[in-house]
């Protein structure tokens, strides 16, 4: 496995360190049964007022702590060694825009309890440059889809930047980003699946992010009043679409093995 990918020992040493920091605060809450490290290192906001220490909670966190971890990995290993890295200067471009797309994402998350609008400017405003650099690297892109992309994240960037500056007029434009990127999103996996440069992995990973999330909103009604439970899709939100991301830049070192189906992502 580490002579597999080109940065797997960084990976496996960040991603041991993170486990290990995860077992110890797993750790010292059931001796304490104080939550906060657990909290902080899994869910990344501040600890829900009366949590206390229960196996609802603890399915919550360990599993989130899990997922992070296996994120770290996924998007830190790298592309597989034994394929040349594509020279295309486009392609190097978009998965220059990928990794940083990726890093925000994490970020975004990580930072949303202490300034919400500042990451998401930040993220918003670099998967917007992924949509820009797409066009010149995804079979089938179009106009309508690009337009999709620039709506969503170039409207999530605006409405960022108004609610820092106190004006926030744009409100209720967010349920219209929001579509708009989820279909871009569908979009540019739809072209995935038609494109040999792509492995079905990384398209199951972006199919998940759209679709696991929503599944476990819906899962987690009854158990609203649990700790934890409400941050749980936001957890594995940003984790598959951190690695589906991740995982689109270390694909795209692969060269083409054969011509790849003209996709259009919209009919």
């Amino acid at each position: 496995m580490l002579r597999r990918h080109r940065s797997a020992l960084p990976a496996l040493i960040l991603t041991s360190l993170y486990g290990a920091a995860l077992a110890v605060a797993l750790v010292v809450t059931l001796v304490s049964g104080d939550l906060g490290p657990l909290w902080w290192l899994t869910l990344f906001v501040p600890v829900a007022e009366g949590a206390v220490v229960t196996p609802q909670s603890l399915l919550v966190l360990v599993p989130a702590g899990l997922a992070w971890a296996w994120a770290i990995w996924q998007s830190l290993r790298g592309p597989l060694v034994e394929w040349p890295p594509e020279q295309d200067r486009n392609i190097v471009r978009l998965r220059i825009a990928l990794y940083v797309a990726a890093a925000t994402t994490w970020l975004f998350h990580v930072t949303a309890s202490l300034s919400w609008e500042v990451g998401l400017v930040i993220n918003s405003a670099a998967m917007w440059v992924v949509v820009l650099r797409f066009m010149w690297v995804l079979d089938g892109d179009r106009m309508f889809t690009r337009g999709l992309g620039v709506l969503g994240y170039g409207g999530y960037t605006v409405i960022g930047v108004f609610d820092l500056v106190g004006v926030p007029a744009l409100d209720r434009a967010e349920p219209f980003c929001a579509l708009a990127s989820l279909i871009w999103v569908a979009l540019v996996l739809r072209a995935q699946w038609d494109d040999d440069r792509w492995g079905r992995a990384t398209f199951g990973y972006g199919t998940a992010s759209l679709v696991v999330p929503i599944l476990l909103t819906l899962a987690a009604m009854p158990f609203s009043g649990e700790a934890g439970v409400v941050e749980a899709p936001s957890v594995v939100a940003s984790v598959l679409i951190t690695i589906w991301l991740a995982r689109t830049a270390h694909d795209l070192a692969v060269p083409r093995h054969q011509p790849a189906a003209q996709t259009a992502l919209e009919t």
